[in-house]
This record gives structure tokens, C-alpha cells and sequence, in this order.
């Protein structure tokens, strides 16, 4: 490198060879000045720079590589805590804490019950709880489900009829859902049970559970929600006991509640003794039991098992019911407003029913019989037997039932009433009509067992004696139904056996329209000319004795017109047949185009806007369930089988649509407060296949007349041929279809006598009836369950609900029509709820 002179003075006039050297030394020369100046300038930075202070000074280190790298790692292993909490509190903490609650209870043998078992404070009871639940505890600790085991509380030590003490208990176990399949109740009552089971001997039910005596027939373990166990538990402030020590001493039960409580009361008996009930009047608002109700359990915990009454509506006559032991849970659920429950409760004696019984030897009724505890509400568990004798061998024992009537035990169970007569079983079932039952024996012995899983209605008949070689008079037809009726009853259009046993199979009458006779009940006021002079339509309004063939007014009066409601005529001298008469009649509104390819329902066509108003969609958790028809501003009509099942049932997964005519375009959608169905529906047989529906809130009458009720049937109501009937609904279009239409189908049928009706499918009940056409082509299906089969009076009359969509084999095949519920057999059990 040059000094300073080198570069400022360079040499002039110089040789070539010493020019070169000169440049090549410029170059030197350059480069070194270059280096020179960067070194100066930096030197003088350094000088001239401040260092960093306090966080300046923190950063610039941190920005130093080395020192990232650790920032790096440590905000990585912060955000991974953090997840890891998060996760742990809101999903692996809260899966661990998902309790599981068990209510159960077991009869401890050989072990003697002093009465300070029965407070929870005393020593006695803390000792002898503790024992069984450590005995408990360590059955479930030694199982299968032992890590999921929290702990056993016992509840109750009460005396048992049976001896020895009875124990109620809870159980806790603490289970993430991905294991919860391991506390089901089946397993965690099989647990308990193949402990017992292990030690029996000599076919004694008495086995021993860790050196305790357990009667495992006793055994019983339900699941049961957090709310039971928490509202019933040591800590819950409504809780009380109540004790009868005295057989036939009535203990006055009061609760009143205003502000809405959950409230258990814990009755007991004195040994040897069964509790009755007696509820004089429960004022509440009627839901379905989903916000008032009174629960009655056979034990002193709610245990669904043990279930013997639900009330879900208020009470104004006083009834009572029996529990099957000395000890009785009221479950009471009350929510805001003035509710009041008022009753008594006492210890009564077992019943021996037992009786010996000799009838008259005139046919005439000689006494009466009654289900054990009778006029009592019949507990799951109870029998009785009556051993009759007749004055001679060719006389018979004939029972007359009110209310019930007895068919022979198939490969289904008895569910309301087991019977065995001479060693044959039958099945008891609760109708709406009288029966009788005839016993081809002049010494019959019969035994009835109670076999319903809660308390069942009671039932009385009168009994008497019968010829078996003649059970009816000479002028007298013998029913499907053991009744007896007059000859001339037969095939007059009523149905006097109750069950149209004498008005199958009846040839078509003659008119006798010019002859002295009378004219056949059929063709008489039916609104139809069926004689040329008019003889079958005069005097209609004149009043005769009463049947269900003829109208009967509000003053009581009957007259012989059938159809005389809401025809535009004052019939009767009150004018009730006019009454109410603001129904079934629609205005169409407008036409809509047909979508292509949605004109059938079964060979349907679309419907148009206001045509039906009084047909409603019910969906079941916000999807098409059934159909169902609107009565009037608060009440709707449907089928009894939609709401059959437990989750069915629950009115708060229903909605009701009003006024639409395509799905998703309702006027009106109502939430549903209470489901009615009938009280003798039978699941098997759909017979009784009808229930009601309460609206929370009525319908406005501004969605006139897109919204309209249809008109309700009398009993008299007569479908002649000229009547035009219609089916609609939303349902599927055909047996095997995979789409349910988007507009409201209608297809008309033509209404099929019961004599057709049976010869398709059998003996159908007399509150069925058949519609359809023979081809088939026209016909319900799926999804229409619970819809209008509805009838127009001839000359443009009001529209009337004759069927409801019950059941039927298929959609739309030959000769197997659909089969309705009939409705104007339920017209005064309709009014009785809807009134």
C-alpha cells in the first residue's frame, strides 16, 4: 500500500515501460485506498455509537441466534401447557367427571329389623349402613368396573314383609363416554347378582354377598338421572318420612306449593302390612308429566322399575291405589303457580282372596266378583280365586264384565290380568264395552293373577248361571262377545253384540218402499231417496227412543235423522244440531302447478292451497312423523300408535304444523303441551288406534281460512254412496318409494263395509273401518299415519272426519285396503276431554 503522497503526485512524461508501472501501481494503489477508508469509517462508528440500555439492550441479545433458538423453544412448550390445560379442563377433566347414578335395592335375610333402622341419625342405622356398604363397595372394587367405582350411600333400611331388612342404596361410578358401555344397568345388576349366585345352595334364593345373606330375588338396579339422586340424597332439604304404625289409622298427606319445588315423601308401613294411597284431588297444569306430576313408587327410591302410578293431569274424584310391600315413594314435581295435592295415606292387611261360590239355579245374576282391593287401582303383584259350584251339571258359570274381556293366552304375555280356568290360560284385556264370559264347567275353579307392570284399573262381574247345552234364549243371537241379543236385532245396522258379530256377513235388505212394514233402519233418514214416494225421509225430526242409529240432541231427545248435525237444518227443538257448527268447510285459495313427478301420494294428486284446511304435519324432532287433524283452536286429533314408544310419548320433541300445503311453508307452527291417548289402545292389535293433542297456544283466527277445524261425526253419522271421501297427507307416495312428496296429496277412496273389510284382513275390530279401492291405486301409506280420511255430505255439504290412518298390509295393494280408525265410535270420549 502507497502513502498519501503516492497517490496525489503520480510522475509525468515518463517511457512506456514506466507507464505500466505506474497504472499497475494505480491499481494497487486503488484497491488499498478502498480498504483503507472502509477501515477508517468503521473506526469511527465504533466511536461515535451508543451502546443500548435497558430493553434495547435485552433485545439486541435476544436477537443473537443462539439466544432465538431458546425464545423458540420456550414459546413452543408454553403454547403446548396451555393446549394441554385446555384440554384437560373442557374435555379429558370434564370426561372424567361424567357421573353415572344408580339406584338398587336387596333384601338382607336372616338379620333382624329394629326400629332404629329406620332414622338415618341413629347408631344402629350408621352401623349397619356402613357394613353393607362396605360390602357393597367391595364387590364393585373387586369387578370388572372397578376403576370406574366411586362409592355406595345407603339410603334406607326399612322392615320387609318378607323378614329381615330391606336396603335402598345409591351408586356412583365416575366414567369417560368412551367406556360408558361398561356401566350399562344390565351389567352393573349382573355384577351384584353373580356375586349371590356363586354361593346358593339347596335351590334357596338366599345366597351370600361377602358373608352378607342377600335374597337375590330381590335384587333389583335401575339407572336413574343426577337429579334423582341429588334431590333425594342425605343433603336435600324436601325430603320427609312418614310412618303408619297402625293398621286402618288414616295419616293425612297435604303439599302445597306455589314457587315450584321437587319434593320426596317416604311412606312406611308397619310390617306385614301393604300401603293404600287415597288421592283426594291434585290441582296442577296438565303436561304429559313433563313440568307437574306426581310419581307413585313400589319402594323409597325412584326406581323406574318400581313404578306403580304417574299423574300428569289434575285429579277432582278421589281414587286410591295399593303398593305390594310396607313402604311407598310420592315423587312430586311442581312448577310455578298455586299447586295443591291432598290425601291420606294407611297401613291395610294383606288380602287372602280366596272365596267359595254357589250360584242360583235361575239364569238370573247371582253376585258379583272384584279384583283384589277393588274399587282400588290392582298392584303389579297380586291374586285371587273364586271356586264356583251350580245347582246342576248341565249348568255352566257365566261371567259378565263391565269393561273387560278374556281371550286365550297366546305367545305374547299377559299384560293386564292373568286368568286360569280349568287349567287353561287366558289373557285379561280392558274395552270399552260389556262382554261375558261362559265356563262349560258346574264346578269351575278360577285364578286371576295381577300381571301389569304398574297399578292396573280394577274390574268387577257379575256372575250367574247358564244351560251350556243353550246359553241364549230360544228368540236370542249369541255374540262373538258372549252377549246375547234379540233375533230381530240382527243385520238393523247396529251394532248390539259390540263387536258387529251380528252385523257381519248380513245380506242387503230389502226397501220394502210400497209394503205395509216397516222400512230396514238402514234406509230410514239416511238423507238419501231410497224410495221413489220419499216414505224413508219423512218424519225425520220426530223424536223415538235412543240408539247409536239415531241423533240425539243436547235436550236428551233422539230423533230418527242420522245425519242431522251441521247440515243446515234445525232439527231438533233446542237447535244443538246447528250448534257449533263453524267446521269443515273450505274455500280454496289458489291453484298451484303440480312439480313434476310429486301427483301421487298412493294415485294422489297435489292438493291446492286452502283446500284441507284442517289437515296438520306433526313432526317428531323436526322431521314428517304423522298427520293429524285440527278439532278447533287448541285441540288436534291424531293416531294413538304415533306416540306409542317411551321417547314418542314426550310432547317436547313435537311441532305441529297448521295451514301449509307444501312441507316448510306452515301458516302456524304450535308446540305441543300434552299428548291424550287412549287408555285401551292396544299396541298389537292398533284397536282404540286414537289420541288427542293439546296445543300450548291456539292458533290465531287470522289464518281463517287457511286454518280451519273439521267437523266431528255424532254417532249416528251414516257414510251413504253418495258421499265423497278423501285421504291426504304427505306420506309416501308407494310401498317401496325412498322420497316423501314436498305438496300435501289427496286421494279419494270409497268406504268398504265391514263385511268386506273382514273378509281382507279377519276379524277387525268395530272401531275400525276399510277404505280404498279394490285395485289398490288409491290408498294410504307411510308417513300419512294419523291423517284425515274425511267425507263431504252429498249436495256440497260440510266436510266430516270419518277415519283416522291407523294401519293396513302394504300401500295401494289389490284387495287390501287401509284400515282407519272409526271415528264417530270416540265421538263422546273425545268431547269428554276436549269440552
Amino acid at each position: 500500500m502507497g502513502t498519501e503522497h503516492e497517490e496525489n503526485e503520480p510522475t509525468k512524461g515518463d517511457d512506456p515501460s514506466q507507464q505500466d508501472a505506474v497504472s499497475i501501481a494505480d491499481v494497487s494503489v486503488e484497491v488499498a485506498t478502498v480498504d483503507h477508508t472502509l477501515q477508517k469509517l468503521r473506526r469511527m462508528y465504533r466511536k461515535t455509537r451508543r451502546k443500548p440500555k435497558g430493553l434495547q439492550r435485552l433485545w439486541v441479545r435476544l436477537l443473537n441466534i443462539p439466544h432465538l433458538a431458546v425464545i423458540i423453544a420456550a414459546v413452543v412448550f408454553v403454547v403446548v401447557v396451555i393446549m394441554w390445560s385446555l384440554l384437560w379442563v373442557f374435555i379429558f377433566r370434564r370426561e372424567s367427571n361424567s357421573g353415572v347414578y344408580f339406584a338398587g335395592m336387596f333384601r338382607v335375610a336372616n338379620v333382624e329389623f329394629i326400629p332404629e333402622y329406620r332414622q338415618a341419625e341413629s347408631l344402629e342405622f350408621v352401623s349397619m349402613a356402613n357394613k353393607i356398604q362396605h360390602v357393597v363397595s367391595n364387590v364393585y372394587k373387586m369387578s370388572s368396573v372397578a376403576r370406574l367405582y366411586k362409592q355406595a350411600v345407603i339410603s334406607d333400611l326399612s322392615n320387609n314383609n318378607k323378614g329381615g331388612v330391606l336396603v335402598h342404596f345409591w351408586m356412583v361410578f365416575v366414567v369417560p363416554r368412551l367406556k360408558s358401555t361398561a356401566v350399562c344397568e344390565e351389567c352393573v345388576g349382573a355384577i351384584f347378582k353373580d356375586s349371590v349366585h356363586t354361593s346358593m345352595k339347596n335351590r334357596s334364593s338366599v345366597g351370600y354377598l361377602l358373608g352378607l345373606p342377600v335374597d337375590i330375588d330381590s335384587i333389583l338396579i335401575n339407572a336413574v338421572q343426577r337429579s334423582d339422586y341429588s334431590s333425594n340424597g342425605a343433603g336435600s332439604q324436601c325430603v320427609d318420612k312418614l310412618y303408619a304404625n297402625l293398621p286402618g289409622t288414616s295419616v293425612p298427606l297435604n303439599v302445597f306449593s306455589s314457587w315450584g319445588v321437587t319434593c320426596h315423601v317416604k311412606l312406611t308401613a308397619v310390617p306385614g302390612s301393604l300401603i293404600r294411597l287415597t288421592v283426594s284431588s291434585f290441582l296442577i297444569e296438565p303436561s304429559d308429566c313433563v313440568n307437574d306430576a306426581l310419581t307413585v313408587y313400589d319402594a323409597l327410591l325412584p326406581m323406574r322399575g318400581r313404578i306403580l302410578h304417574r299423574l300428569c293431569e289434575p285429579v277432582s274424584t278421589s281414587f286410591s291405589l295399593v303398593s305390594t310391600s310396607n313402604v311407598m315413594l310420592l315423587s312430586f314435581r311442581m312448577t310455578n303457580g298455586n299447586k295443591v295435592f291432598r290425601g291420606h295415606f294407611e297401613a291395610i292387611a294383606e288380602e287372602i282372596c280366596l272365596s267359595q261360590i254357589e250360584t242360583q239355579l235361575k239364569p238370573d245374576i247371582s253376585g258379583q266378583i272384584y279384583s283384589p282391593f277393588y274399587p282400588s287401582l290392582s298392584p303389579p303383584q297380586c291374586a285371587c280365586t273364586w271356586k264356583f259350584k251350580t245347582p246342576g251339571r248341565n249348568l255352566g258359570v257365566a261371567l259378565h264384565f263391565q269393561n273387560y274381556v278374556l281371550k286365550p293366552k297366546n305367545l305374547k304375555a299377559c299384560d293386564q290380568g292373568w286368568w286360569r280356568i280349568n287349567e287353561i290360560i287366558f289373557c285379561g284385556n280392558y274395552v270399552g264395552h260389556q262382554t261375558t264370559f261362559r265356563i262349560s264347567d258346574h264346578s269351575p275353579e278360577v285364578e286371576f293373577r295381577c300381571s301389569s307392570r304398574n297399578s292396573a284399573q280394577p274390574f268387577q262381574a257379575s256372575y250367574s248361571s247358564y244351560n251350556i247345552s243353550q246359553p241364549c234364549p230360544e228368540s236370542h243371537f249369541l255374540c262373538s262377545t258372549g252377549l246375547c241379543v234379540e233375533k230381530s236385532r240382527r243385520c238393523d245396522g247396529l251394532d248390539d253384540c259390540q263387536d258387529e258379530s251380528d252385523e257381519v256377513f248380513c245380506s242387503r235388505p230389502t226397501k220394502n218402499c210400497g209394503g205395509k212394514s216397516p222400512l230396514h233402519p238402514l234406509f230410514v233418514c239416511n238423507g238419501e231417496s231410497d224410495c221413489n214416494n220419499g216414505r224413508d225421509e219423512i218424519n225425520c225430526t220426530q223424536e223415538t227412543t235412543c240408539s247409536a242409529i239415531r241423533y240425539q240432541c243436547n235436550s236428551g231427545s233422539c230423533i230418527l235423522k242420522k245425519n242431522a248435525k251441521c247440515d243446515g237444518v234445525y232439527d231438533c227443538r233446542d237447535r244443538s244440531d246447528e250448534a257449533d257448527c263453524v267446521c269443515g268447510h273450505p274455500s280454496v285459495v289458489k291453484k298451484v302447478v303440480s312439480p313434476k313427478g310429486q301427483e301421487r301420494i298412493v294415485g294422489g294428486d297435489n292438493s291446492v292451497e286452502g283446500e284441507w284446511p284442517w289437515q296438520v304435519s306433526l313432526h317428531f324432532s323436526g322431521n314428517l312423523y304423522c298427520g293429524a287433524s285440527v278439532l278447533s283452536s287448541d285441540w288436534l286429533i291424531s293416531a294413538a300408535h304415533c306416540f306409542s314408544k317411551q321417547r314418542l310419548s314426550d310432547p317436547r320433541f313435537w311441532s305441529a304444523h297448521l295451514g301449509m300445503l307444501t312441507q316448510g311453508s306452515a301458516k302456524h307452527v304450535a308446540e305441543i303441551q300434552r299428548i291424550v291417548v287412549h287408555e285401551y289402545y292396544n299396541a298389537y292389535t292398533f284397536d282404540y288406534d286414537i289420541a288427542l293433542l293439546q296445543l300450548k297456544k291456539p292458533w290465531p283466527p287470522s289464518l281463517n281460512p287457511l286454518v280451519q277445524p273439521v267437523c266431528l261425526p255424532p254417532t249416528s253419522h251414516t257414510v251413504t254412496q253418495s258421499h265423497r271421501c278423501w285421504v291426504t297427507g304427505w306420506g309416501y307416495r308407494s310401498e317401496d318409494d325412498k322420497v316423501l312428496p314436498s305438496v300435501l296429496q289427496k286421494a279419494e277412496v270409497s268406504i268398504m263395509s265391514q263385511t268386506e273389510c273382514k273378509k281382507s284382513y279377519g276379524p277387525v275390530s268395530p272401531r275400525m273401518l276399510c277404505a280404498g279401492v279394490s285395485s289398490g291405486e288409491r290408498d294410504a301409506c307411510r308417513g300419512d299415519s294419523g291423517g284425515p280420511l274425511t267425507c263431504q255430505a252429498p249436495g256440497g255439504g260440510r266436510w266430516f272426519l270419518i277415519g283416522i290412518v291407523s294401519w293396513g298390509a302394504g300401500c295401494g295393494r289389490p284387495n287390501l285396503p287401509g284400515v282407519y280408525t272409526r271415528v264417530n265410535k270416540f265421538t263422546s270420549w273425545i268431547y269428554s276431554h276436549i269440552s
